[in-house]
């Protein structure tokens, strides 16, 4: 197989047989380092482009959310490597790449979800609840500046923790902010107000759907995937409200768990960690084609597809 001069992977049109159910058939993983740090292109024809950060530095070695809990020292290096890589590699399918350099000490920088918030040219920066990842912010502000986007201010009370906990509707000029457990409670009025769009806040209720992008995924044309027992009561009828029932495509309990709603939505592919059958069938009958790419390593911190991606053209 020959390979791209602009992803560094193996040409995409040259496929084995059989290769095009891509929520049941992987491509072989990158290995070595050099195509985990391939040549990025600017922009996808399509005109996306996603922030990663490789997983160099990742491990957990510390305990903030339920899912790190019995986990410290227990990843494997080698294969969240492969993990990520899988996924970029899928992601290339459809997206142009940027990298920012991995930290040490910052194994959660990783996860770029939650740099901060972008729309247009304005980016808003993370400011963290937890201690242990606050290192963070200064690293992902000198990328955005270098990379000529306008940081809007933030105030420092107000924890905030990016398109973890704020995610775009995909057919309203919409901001769909989750607060309580990691964003603070004044987080949605001040989106409001910095991007002057409409904001619904969202209170989380579940420790293990910590941010909004672990059971909330706005889909294109106005579909939404979520786990509605993460949030509160008059969150659920906020949602209900907004999204009329035949656009809903509520996940149980076990879908929940294996991250189904931490995914990438890009071009009516879905990629996420896992789901069950009857979920993708769900996902088809809708018009969107499952990408199943294991991150089974990062869930032992808390995060998958999602987490692990930050789209940087949002209008």
């Amino acid at each position: 197989m020959t390979k791209s001069l602009e992803t560094g992977f193996e040409n995409l049109d040259l496929l084995p047989p059989g290769a095009g159910n891509a929520a049941t058939w992987e491509k072989p993983r990158p290995e070595t380092a050099s195509e985990i740090t391939a040549p990025q292109r600017e922009l996808s024809p399509g005109g996306q482009r996603i922030l990663m950060c490789s997983p160099e530095h990742f491990e957990v070695d510390y305990i903030i959310n339920p899912w790190m809990e019995n986990q410290v020292g227990k990843t494997n290096p080698a294969l969240a490597r492969e993990q990520w890589a899988n996924l970029r590699w899928h992601l290339s399918e459809e997206t142009a790449i940027s990298l920012v350099a991995p930290e040490p000490g910052l194994p959660d920088m990783v996860f770029t979800a939650n740099a901060g918030m972008v729309i247009g040219k304005t980016a808003i920066i993370s400011r963290f609840r937890t201690e242990e990842r606050r290192l963070e912010e200064p690293l992902f502000r000198n990328w955005f500046k270098q990379h000529g986007f306008v940081i809007a201010p933030w105030p420092e009370e107000v924890p905030f923790e990016g398109a973890g906990d704020a995610l775009l509707d995909r057919a309203r000029p919409l901001i769909w902010c989750g607060y309580g457990l990691r964003s603070g409670e004044g987080a949605p009025r001040l989106l409001e107000t910095i991007f002057g769009r409409r904001t619904v806040g969202l209170r989380l209720v579940d420790p293990r759907f910590y941010h909004l992008d672990t059971c909330f995924c706005p889909l294109a044309d106005g579909w939404l995937l979520y786990y509605p027992p993460a949030f509160d009561r008059d969150s659920q009828e906020a949602i209900a409200t907004l999204v009329p029932p035949e656009k809903r495509i509520g996940v149980g309990e076990n879908d929940a768990l294996l991250f189904a709603c931490n995914a990438v939505d890009i071009n009516g592919r879905i990629f996420m960690n896992s789901a069950s059958e009857p979920l993708q069938e769900r996902l088809r009958a809708a018009g969107f084609q499952p990408v199943l790419t294991p991150l089974t390593e990062f869930i032992k911190a808390g995060g998958a597809a999602k987490c692990l991606t930050l789209k940087l053209v949002e209008t």
